[in-house]
Formats: C-alpha cells, structure tokens, sequence
C-alpha cells in the first residue's frame, strides 16, 4: 500500500466513523482490509483503494469501516459500571420516576451485545424493585453485522466465559454444542439499531441513563467534544452518563460533572448553557421491557 493509499484510507475512516489511525497503523490495516479485498473479488489492497475511489456503490466503504471498527466487548465488562448501575443509579432512577414509571437506557456502542444484556440481567435480578416501570433499552452501533450477531443474542463457549458469571449463564442462556444463546425473554428486552455517533442523534429523544464506553478513545478531541455535548443535550437533567475506564469529560466539556468516587459516572452540569435542540422534543416510545417480563 502506498503513502498516498493509506493517507486515502485514513481520511476516509475518521469522516465515516471518527477513527483516528497514527501513521504507524498500516499493518493493522493492510491486515483487516485484504480480507475484505478478496472476498469482494479484488487480487490487493492497492485494487481495493481503486475501487473505493471510483465506485459509486458505498457498501464496500461500508465494508471497510465495519472491518476497521474495533468490537471488542465482554459481559459486565470492568465490573464497576454494573455496580454502580445496581447501588447508585438504578435507585436514583427509581425514585426520580415514580409519575412517569419510564427509565430509558441507552446502550450507544453496543457491538455484539455484552453491555445491554449485561444491563438486562441487572434489571431481571430486580424485578421486585422495578415493577410496575417500564424500561426501554436502545443498543446501537456503527456495525450492521455485529448488531445482528447480537440480536441473535449467540456466543461462543470463550465469549460467554469471559465476564459471565457461571450462575448466570445458566439461568439465562441455553446451550446447543459449542454455542450459547440468550433466553428468549433477555432478547425481548433490548432494541437494536444501526446508528452513527458521528450523525445526528437528536432524534432518539431523551434518556435517564446513556452507556456510552470504549467509544470515545478512538476519537479525536474535537470529534470527542462533538459527541459529548451532544450526548448531553440527550441525557435528563438529573441522568447519568457512563464512560469507559480511560475516557473522561475534563478538558473536553463542561456540560457533565463526574461524580465524586464514582469512578466512570458522570451526571449533567445543570449550571452549564444548555442550548435547545431537536432532543428536546416528547420523546418516542421504543420497546417496553421490564416488571414481571
């Protein structure tokens, strides 16, 4: 692959998705992208490059995106998020929603499904505290295909291993050889869409609790400001956002706070301006998940 090539592949990666590849990245690339060369019938990168150039048809840049996005996810991964959505947040909510008995979650870079089941197992585990709620859960991300391997809600003996306690995994999930699908009724909780945290999102209306982890550090600061301010304008006054262990708001934005010894958690800086946007509107209905279900 040329200078010129990768210099084309890194431009067009951070426009369509946000990452950032340092200049030292090229075998990564060159790694993940000739599988999909091939497999659309190409003999090389440098055809692919071409191709990518010339064609008007934008499934094989959105091949090439999917195939550079990085799906990396476990079950109640980093642990402490899953703690405090059981110990602080979660009864916050509950307590903040008692006329409109409606919690709305958003899982904003779901990947394969890990991090919204492992928020549906949470909320099965009180079902005697959220009854008579309703709680919606939106998952999303980037990636057509790792969506449809986590509506199908199957994985592999090493994936359900990797974070799932054992008790759960066999209260929640039925087995078939070497794979494991979730239950039916853990599924059923969970809304799945294709979404592009780079593009408007205003229209998914407003949210009391937003995931949004191990997104944010394949960004660039400015692309991170964006989403971040974004994403506030989304989050109730007294919600809450999630982040990854080595994301944070400092330096980025002022219109979130972290919470003091809550490690990932931050709440809306209600002082900060909050200009209006199209979030702002009555928020849709999803899918009603929750009490007895």
């Amino acid at each position: 692959m040329t200078p010129a090539d990768y210099d084309f592949l890194r431009a067009s990666l951070k426009e369509r998705s946000g990452l950032v590849l340092s200049a030292d990245k090229q075998y990564l690339v060159e790694s993940r992208l000739l599988p999909v060369a091939r497999k659309s019938g190409l003999a090389n990168l440098g055809e692919l490059i071409v191709a990518l150039k010339t064609s008007a048809d934008d499934g094989l840049m959105t091949a090439v995106v999917e195939a550079m996005t990085t799906n990396e996810s476990l079950f109640f991964r980093d642990k402490t998020p899953f703690e405090l959505f059981r110990s602080t947040i979660m009864p916050a909510l509950l307590a903040a929603r008692r006329a409109p008995r409606l919690i709305r979650i958003w899982s904003a870079a779901a990947s394969t499904g890990q991090e919204p089941y492992s928020l549906a197992m949470c909320l099965k585990e009180m079902e005697r505290e959220i009854a008579g709620f309703r709680i919606e859960i939106l998952a999303t991300d980037l990636s057509n295909d790792v969506l449809a391997k986590a509506r199908a809600g199957i994985y592999t003996q090493f994936e359900v291993q990797r974070g799932l306690p054992i008790q759960l995994l066999i209260k929640h999930f039925t087995q078939n050889g070497e794979l494991w699908q979730m239950a039916p009724e853990l599924r059923a909780m969970v809304k799945y869409q294709q979404l592009n945290l780079l593009k408007d999102f205003s229209q998914l209306g407003m949210f009391d609790l937003v995931f949004c982890r191990n997104v944010l550090i394949y960004f660039d600061a400015d692309t991170k400001i964006d989403v971040l301010n974004r994403l506030a304008r989304v989050t109730a006054a007294d919600g809450y956002l999630v982040l990854g262990a080595a994301e944070t708001v400092v330096g980025l934005t002022d219109r979130f706070k972290m919470l003091p010894d809550k490690r990932g958690l931050y709440v809306p800086n209600v002082s900060a301006p909050r200009p209006a946007s199209a979030a702002d509107k009555p928020m849709p209905r999803l899918v009603a998940v929750g009490g007895g279900r």
